[in-house]
């Protein structure tokens, strides 16, 4: 039985991949920083499906705190068969009117902890023969954010990021792949307007914003064997906008 460890998996996203992979027979370890209470609902749902879950509190910014929940994971499956990279927060400010606390946070939140997650699963990967890391950053790194320009930073770091390490892994079995989602209907657009909304699908080519399960099965199939030839890679998710 293959194994899943999702950070930021309690909400949106995050909690869709857990859904979606524990339908598919993985062990699931389920993280959350601050969404307590959000996390065990999921984990019920995942337990109802007849998968096996784990629930971690860490804040995957701080490298003591992934060590311990790397630790964690394998003490109880054994191994890590794929990391999901998923944890991240939003920063929609004037680069000027930007905090250095808020910079600082946005960087290690969406940046720091991919690092950090990939170096310490990298370690059991690499006594198993491989894995697959997938990286959750957004349409914004490829394109960048008006008013985003910390947060397309750090989601464009983990694009340079996650294509060097697909270099430096390959040869021990490990793939290396990003996921890169346009506007998709989680907690971070719950403060547009309706016509902010509908500006937004004006630019989209299919017309809508995205579900989390859109992303949910990009990494699904990113996590199967019929993934293996594929790494290195930016995937897209956002239904053709600004194309």
């Amino acid at each position: 039985m293959k194994t899943v460890l999702i950070t930021g998996a309690a909400r949106g996203i995050g909690k869709e991949i857990a859904l979606e992979l524990a339908k598919e027979g993985y062990n699931i370890v389920l993280n959350f920083n601050k969404s307590e209470e959000q996390a065990k609902e999921v984990a019920d749902k995942i337990s109802k499906l007849g998968a096996r879950v784990l629930i971690c509190q860490a804040d995957v910014s701080k490298p003591e705190e992934v060590k311990k929940l790397v630790g964690g994971a394998v003490s109880v499956f054994g191994k890590i068969d794929v990391l999901v990279n998923n944890a991240g927060i939003s920063l929609y400010k004037l680069l000027i009117d930007s905090s250095d606390a808020e910079i600082q946070n946005a960087i290690q939140t969406n940046l720091n902890s991919v690092i950090f997650m990939s170096r310490e699963v990298v370690k059991n990967m690499l006594q198993f023969g491989g894995g697959k890391i997938i990286n959750i950053s957004s349409k914004w790194g490829i394109v960048g954010g008006s008013g985003e320009s910390v947060y397309s930073a750090a989601k464009s770091g983990i694009i340079g990021f996650s294509k060097a390490l697909a270099k430096e892994v390959g040869f021990s079995g490990i793939n290396v792949n990003v996921v890169a989602p346009g506007v998709i209907e989680t907690d971070m657009i719950k403060n547009l307007s309706m016509q902010d909304k509908k500006e937004l699908e004006s630019q989209i080519a299919l017309g809508r914003i995205g579900q989390p399960s859109d992303v949910a099965g990009v990494v699904k199939f990113l996590a199967s064997d019929e993934a293996s030839y594929i790494t290195g890679q930016v995937i897209e998710v956002d239904g053709g906008w600004g194309v």
